[in-house]
């Protein structure tokens, strides 16, 4: 069964963190069963792990943003989703690459162009932190005109390397426009017909 994760206000997104939750589930549900709690005994509150800043410089971020993303816009301009799969992590080739084809396909119909993220410095609305279940997080936008490129990536450590997990892009308009300013009326020059009548010489007195 494949499952897919949906973010906060973000359209398209390719992950198996859902996945990867159900088999933690899973085995918390069998060990639950295992030791089942003393009657009479109250279970101790359990507190959420919560995400911590990732060890990571501003360098290191832009690649693996980057990379990325031009990988996923390699793979749409050339319908071949194949290298986009291989350079995922386990998790995300879960996703075979006609998957991925479908999963891109408005994307690829629209002809989004994300060539520009190779040049253009992106903008972090969530800063690189560890997730407790060990994934590297991030998201944040590239401003360009007429529009802009929204992203949220997941990536999971494989062999000493940050692995792309999960990918979500949208587009969104860059700035509020304003709308048009009316044209001022045209000005109407008005030109007098009228001329006055020459004047006529005095007759000589006599």
């Amino acid at each position: 069964m494949k499952l897919r994760w949906l973010g906060a206000g973000l359209g398209l997104l390719v992950l198996g963190l859902l996945v990867l939750g159900l088999v933690v589930v899973d085995a918390v549900t069998t060990s639950a069963q295992q030791t089942p709690p003393q009657p009479h005994q109250a279970a101790p509150p359990q507190q959420q792990p919560a995400a911590k800043p990732a060890n990571i410089d501003r360098n290191g971020v832009l690649m693996l943003i980057r990379s990325t993303l031009l990988a996923v816009d390699q793979a749409n301009k050339t319908g071949n989703y194949t290298v986009l799969r291989d350079l995922g992590a386990p998790g995300f080739q879960v996703n075979t690459a006609a998957r991925l084809a479908e999963i891109f396909a408005k994307h690829r119909g629209d002809k989004l162009d994300l060539s520009g993220v190779a040049v253009i410095d992106p903008q972090l609305s969530l800063l690189p932190q560890i997730e407790p279940n060990g994934l590297l997080h991030m998201a944040g936008f590239f401003p360009s005109v007429p529009s802009q490129v929204n992203f949220e990536l997941l990536f999971a450590p494989v062999d000493g390397q940050w692995r792309v997990f999960g990918v979500s892009l949208s587009v969104g308009q860059s700035a509020p426009v304003a709308p048009a300013a009316p044209e001022p009326p045209a000005a109407k020059a008005v030109v007098s017909q009228k001329q006055a009548a020459p004047t006529k010489p005095s007759a000589p007195s006599k």
